[in-house]
C-alpha cells in the first residue's frame, strides 16, 4: 500500500568539516532520533474495502470490524445511494455557478465516502459543526440540498435552523468551527448528556491556531468531540507535506488523545472509525482525531484552477480509487445490487438535479430588513436604532427624495 510521504525535505550537505561533524553529532541526539523514527514509520491506514471493491480483514483494522458487523446489503445500497445523490447535487451546483446562478461553490468531488461514512455514523442527538464543503454530511442530516445554495446565491446567511437537524450553519472562517464544537461539547458534558459532537475541517485548517486551541481545550476538559479532518492533499495550492512534518493524525498524540488515519475513499471504513470515535466520546473517554485520507478531485472552489499547481497524473491515480466506483464494484461482486438498482438511481439523481436547478432559479430576493433579524436572542437597542435608520433610508427612495 502506497501512502504519500509527509517527511520534510533533506537538508543540503555542508562542505565545511566542522559543520558536517556538528550535524552528525546532532543527528545522534535523542530528539533527532525521535524525529527520524517518526518520519521513517509508514502511517497506518484503516481500510475495509480496497479500490477494487474487495473486503479487507486484517490486524490493522480488526478493532474496527465490530462497528460495521451489523451492516446489511440494504445498508450498503443506502450508502451507495447517498454518495451518488450527493455527487449529483454537487455537480449541479458547480454547473449553476458556471452559469452565473451562484456566486461561488466549494465542491466535494472525491470526498463522498468520507462525508457519507462519517455522517451515517451519527445519532440524531449528536451535533455537527461543518465547514463549507460538508454537503454529504448535510444530506445525512436531512438538510434540504436547496437550502445549502441560498448562501452561495447571496439570498440568506445559511438557510436552515441548526437546531432542527443538529447541523450548524456553514463556517467560512477556516478552523473556527472546531472551537465552537469544543465549547458545545464541553456544555454537553456539563449537562450530563450522552451525545457527541463532531467537527469537520480540512488539512489546511489543521495549521490554524484555532484548531490547535480546540485540541488543547478538548483534551484538558475531556470534551466528547470528534475532530474529523478530511485530508484532501491540498490546502488550496499547498500540498500536505508543506504543512506538517508528521502525518496529521499523529498530531493528536501531542495533545493527549488518540488519532486514527482512515482510507477516506472507503465509505465502510469511514463509518466504522467514526462510530468508534463517537462511542469513545459518549462514554466519557474524550476527543479523537480522525484523519480521512482522501483527495479533492476538483478545484478548491469554483474560483480556483488546480491545473496551475498539480499534475494530471496525480488526479488520475486518485480517480482509480474513486469511492463510488469502489462500492459499486463490491455491490456487484457480492450480488448485493443489480443493474436495475443502478438505473433507478440514475433516474432519481436526474430528478434531484432538476429540482435543484428550478429551486435556485426561483429563489426570491431576501427581505431588505432581514439583515437585522437573529442578531440577539432578546433584541438590542442599538440594532433597533439601526433598523429604524435603514428603514427611513429606504423610504426616502419611495418618496422620491
Amino acid at each position: 500500500m502506497t501512502v504519500e510521504s509527509t517527511a520534510a525535505r533533506k537538508p543540503r550537505r555542508s562542505s565545511g568539516t566542522k559543520r558536517a561533524a556538528g550535524a552528525a553529532s546532532a543527528s545522534k541526539s535523542p530528539a533527532a532520533k525521535a524525529v527520524a523514527t517518526a518520519q521513517s514509520t509508514e502511517p497506518q491506514l484503516v481500510q475495509l474495502l480496497t479500490p477494487e471493491g474487495d473486503r479487507v480483514e486484517n490486524a490493522q483494522n480488526a478493532d474496527f470490524l465490530p462497528y460495521v458487523s451489523d451492516i446489511t446489503a440494504d445498508d450498503l445500497r443506502g450508502l451507495y445511494r447517498d454518495m451518488v445523490m450527493t455527487r449529483r447535487f454537487d455537480g449541479e451546483a458547480t454547473a449553476l455557478q458556471r452559469q452565473g446562478e451562484l456566486g461561488l461553490w466549494a465542491s466535494l468531488l472525491g470526498q463522498e465516502a468520507a462525508q457519507i461514512g462519517s455522517g451515517r455514523a451519527l445519532r440524531d442527538d449528536d451535533y455537527v459543526f461543518p465547514t463549507y464543503r460538508e454537503h454529504g454530511v448535510a444530506w445525512c442530516r436531512d438538510v434540504d440540498p436547496t437550502n445549502l445554495l441560498g448562501m452561495f446565491r447571496g439570498v440568506n446567511h445559511g438557510g436552515w435552523d441548526p437546531n432542527t437537524n443538529n447541523f450548524h450553519l456553514y463556517t467560512i472562517v477556516i478552523g473556527s468551527q472546531t472551537l465552537h464544537a469544543t465549547g458545545y461539547a464541553m456544555g454537553v458534558a456539563k449537562d450530563g448528556a450522552d451525545s457527541a459532537v463532531i467537527a469537520y475541517f480540512g488539512d489546511g485548517a489543521s495549521s490554524q491556531g484555532d484548531v490547535n486551541e480546540a485540541f488543547t481545550f478538548s483534551a484538558v476538559y475531556n470534551a466528547p468531540v470528534v475532530f474529523f479532518c478530511q485530508n484532501n492533499q491540498w490546502a488550496i495550492s499547498e500540498p500536505t507535506e508543506r504543512q506538517t512534518r508528521v502525518p496529521l493524525y499523529q498530531r493528536a498524540q501531542g495533545f493527549g488523545f488518540p488519532g486514527v488515519r482512515v482510507d477516506g475513499n472507503d465509505v465502510l471504513a469511514c463509518l466504522a472509525v467514526t462510530r468508534w470515535a463517537l462511542e469513545r466520546a459518549r462514554q466519557g473517554e474524550g476527543p479523537t482525531l480522525v484523519e480521512a485520507f482522501t483527495y479533492r478531485m476538483g478545484a478548491h472552489t469554483t474560483s480556483d484552477d488546480p491545473t496551475r499547481y498539480r499534475r494530471d497524473e496525480e488526479r488520475a491515480a486518485w480517480e482509480a480509487k474513486d469511492p463510488i466506483l469502489r462500492l459499486k464494484a463490491h455491490l456487484l461482486a457480492t450480488g448485493a445490487a443489480d443493474e436495475a438498482f443502478f438505473e433507478s438511481l440514475e433516474t432519481e439523481s436526474e430528478a434531484l438535479g432538476k429540482r435543484v436547478r428550478e429551486a435556485v432559479r426561483t429563489m426570491p430576493d431576501p427581505d431588505t430588513m432581514a439583515i437585522f433579524e437573529n442578531i440577539y436572542a432578546d433584541g438590542h437597542a442599538l440594532v433597533d436604532e439601526e433598523r429604524a435608520q435603514f428603514a427611513a433610508y429606504l423610504a426616502s427612495f419611495e418618496e422620491g427624495n
